[in-house]
């Protein structure tokens, strides 16, 4: 697996994880917050056409 790769995986894990923390704390504002940006940055997961 590509180091590129594996680095967006990690971000979109990272940002499940946060979202899911701060759902439970009771912030659903910042929870959607970075539920989006953990959605788009698996846009970076797409396979690309060459």
């Amino acid at each position: 697996m590509p180091i590129e790769r594996a680095s967006w995986i990690a971000v979109v894990v990272v940002c499940a994880l946060a979202a899911l923390g701060t759902f439970i704390a009771g912030y659903a504002g910042y929870g959607l917050t970075i539920v989006a940006v953990g959605l788009a940055a698996s846009v970076n997961l797409w396979p690309h056409s060459t």
